[in-house]
């Protein structure tokens, strides 16, 4: 390389990478979207309606009817009332039957201490999660017995049979070890997060657990729970030796157990384009009911569905050129039949956002309201949009220093009236599964999905989240960047697809920095013995991450009414973005020259092995029909394989088999598959059961391998 251009990369470097000189213009805010319909959407959004909708449908965890289950749940008919109130057009209720055909439901639990007093110890009236999923009936008088952590060792050496134990650990564990050993029931003392909160108890269940035996199996007796401050008082008393005697009534059933989605749309004028599908599931499971997680998502969205209608009805904002969906429902359970059901509906939508755990009151919980993107399988502007919202409501709702003689020291102020004031705490992450936006994201599906949420939940999955833990002004927030961000997908056409495209290229030069400083990292603490080895990595991270950067930049085709007229603006950006990550390339070449003379190393070079070079020449294409299939299309397809293919085609450790398939898309080699795999991964994946992954997808007609020349 030659001098000059050394200097001109290195400089290049360091004036790009963000975090080195980069930082937001304190007096310069933007959007995608107008400041007038910015202005709409903000006035119109309420952070009360939807923190009432919490109130309403999880203000706390209650003893469902029976009446319920065989009806229609409480949360999905209040959703749909809702949704015909405000006017919101197609609303629908679907109820399914579930995947089993009974739900354990509770109607009564109490244990009182008959001897040596007379006191109650639990109620599940008091507090239904004192009461645990899967427990049996039962009317009993009996000692109880302390069997410290419940682990086998300790429950077997006390006599425990026709007793209660009482132990301070996991209640599902306590209850198998001790029903082993011949008691009836079991008091679990549960300390989730009791530096935090000494009166939550976690989320528990039990069932039948395995015997002693080969095949047999006990029936789960029943178990109640404490929490860590009232628990303490009958452990000291056990502990201090008393004989200890209580009642133990418990009532329960088992009840049908369906699947009860909801879902509506906001029609665009063009009946058969979708932007965006909404999703935020209102059950997980019907015992448990936290009111941030995940009563919190589903509010959100139902507000956003108001707001939006209302704006457009009342012809605030130009009804958008494409429909915007919502859903409601189970996680998971709900939200993938869902989508087969209504595959040919949907099939062609833009993206999803998916609200899970919204509504958390952030300085509460030491949170950040995070916005996790979608793989680099599904590379999708989507990210970039919900992101320019985020950094919007971020920045602008926080005092600076150089705004202090400012009259409006806080340039966007966003609360609600019965609201936290304080700064909007946000951070823009990487891809995070376990909710319904993997559902969306599956590679049958192709709907690129991100999901919003708030983390840590110092409450999460215990019977304190309660919606004393949600925030309006967190909830008015969350509502506005939805709306906001789905707004600007059904409404764009050529211009908003320019104007986006240029926010990713701006955007996409930031984050090749931050990478960047990232391969620098490995570099600067390279050994001579793992220089080149390093060296290698560093730059397939970059070469993975700009590979990405640049798929983004083109999604952003869709939204051009004239394709023709933006794809060449698109192409320009895609090569200019690839200019930089090349530059950034050379510059990491520079500092491994530099860190190999430090180290008494010879510079690295990038030697491809045999495996590596016929990687390189694999180029997998889709088979014809396999873009489109609906949920659960893949592991449908490989389930057919014969073991004498999976024999010929081994993998042998675990791999994100989803994720290679939606990296298949006709133009990356299997060893760029393997780099963008291994760039969103703490651990490396072998490339041999890529390779053999790829041939059972061949094997399967998911896909059909091409060869190029290999290097």
């Amino acid at each position: 390389m030659h001098f000059k251009s050394l200097i001109f990369c290195l400089l290049f470097a360091v004036f790009m990478v963000p975090g080195v000189k980069a930082q937001y213009t304190p007096w310069y805010y933007w959007t995608l979207l107008p400041d007038s319909y910015m202005d709409e959407i903000i006035g119109e959004a309420s952070g009360e309606t939807a923190w009432k909708t919490i109130m309403e449908t999880g203000g706390y965890t209650k003893n469902r009817r029976a009446a319920e289950y065989r009806d229609t749940l409480y949360e999905a008919a209040y959703i749909y009332d809702k949704l015909k109130w405000y006017g919101i057009p197609g609303a629908r209720l679907e109820i399914l039957p579930g995947r089993t055909e009974l739900t354990w439901n509770g109607i009564s639990g109490e244990l009182w201490e008959v001897s040596p007093n007379r006191q109650k110890l639990v109620s599940y009236r008091d507090n239904t999660f004192q009461l645990t999923m899967g427990s049996n009936s039962t009317d009993v008088v009996a000692a109880l017995v302390w069997v410290g952590t419940g682990t086998r060792e300790e429950v077997e050496n006390k006599d425990v049979a026709g007793k209660i134990a009482v132990g301070h650990g996991h209640v599902t564990a306590i209850h198998a070890n001790a029903r082993r050993a011949g008691a009836l029931g079991v008091i679990a003392i549960s300390d989730s997060r009791n530096y935090i909160d000494p009166l939550q108890i976690p989320e528990g269940r039990i069932g039948d657990v395995p015997g002693n035996e080969p095949g047999e199996r006990i029936e789960a007796g029943f178990a109640f729970q404490m929490n860590i401050r009232e628990g303490q008082y009958l452990r000291d008393r056990l502990l201090r030796g008393e004989s200890i005697e209580a009642h133990a009534q418990v009532e329960t059933s088992m009840e049908p157990n369906t699947i009860q989605n909801i879902d509506a749309v906001i029609q665009g004028t063009d009946p058969d384009a979708t932007a965006v599908i909404f999703s935020a599931h209102i059950f997980e499971g019907f015992v448990k009911q936290g009111a941030n997680d995940n009563k919190s998502g589903g509010a959100a969205i139902l507000e956003v569905a108001r707001v939006l209608n209302t704006l457009i009805e009342e012809g605030r904002i130009p009804r958008p050129e494409r429909s915007i969906r919502f859903w409601w429902g189970p996680e998971f359970a709900g939200s993938r039949p869902w989508v087969d059901m209504h595959f040919e509906e949907i099939k062609d939508a833009y993206c999803n956002i998916n609200m899970d755990m919204v509504g958390e009151w952030l300085s509460m919980h030491n949170a950040h309201f995070g916005l996790m993107r979608t793989t680099f399988g599904n590379a999708h502007y989507i990210n970039d949009v919900v992101e320019n919202y985020y950094r919007f409501v971020g920045e602008g709702n926080r005092e600076r220093v150089h705004n202090r003689r400012e009259a409006n020291r806080i340039p966007h102020r966003i609360v609600a009236p019965l609201g936290a004031d304080e700064p909007f705490y946000y951070s823009i992450e990487t891809h995070y599964g376990s909710s319904d936006h993997v559902v969306f994201n599956d590679f049958g599906v192709r709907i690129p999905g991100v999901m919003m949420i708030a983390w840590p939940d110092l409450w999460y999955h215990t019977s304190g989240d309660l919606v004393d833990k949600a925030d309006p002004t967190q909830l008015r927030r969350a509502v506005i960047i939805g709306a906001a961000a789905a707004y600007t997908i059904a409404a764009a056409g050529d211009e908003t697809a320019v104007n986006l495209a240029g926010e990713i290229a701006g955007n996409a030069v930031r984050r090749l920095g931050h990478q960047l400083n990232v391969a620098m990292d490995m570099i600067n603490s390279s050994t001579a013995e793992n220089l080149h080895e390093n060296y290698k990595k560093a730059v397939w991270l970059l070469e993975a991450h700009l590979e990405n950067e640049e798929a983004t930049i083109l999604s952003v085709g869709e939204l051009a009414s004239s394709h023709d007229v933006v794809s060449g603006h698109l192409d320009n950006l895609v090569e200019l973005t690839g200019n930089s990550g090349r530059s950034y390339i050379a510059a990491l070449e520079s500092q491994m020259k530099m860190r190999a003379a430090a180290v008494g190393a010879t510079p690295a070079e990038i030697l491809l092995s045999e495996t590596e070079r016929r990687a390189a020449g694999m180029v997998p294409v889709l088979a014809e029909g396999m873009l489109k299939g609906g949920q659960g299309l893949l592991a449908g397809l490989l389930a057919g394989l014969p073991q004498e293919t999976l024999a010929a085609y081994p993998v042998r450790t675990r791999i994100d088999r989803t994720e290679i398939a939606r990296l298949v898309n006709g133009k990356n080699p299997v060893l760029m598959i393997k780099k963008m795999i291994d760039a969103q991964n703490r651990t490396e994946t072998d490339l041999d059961d890529i390779i053999n992954f790829i041939y059972q997808l061949q094997e399967a007609g998911v896909v059909v391998i091409e060869s190029v020349a290999t290097i």
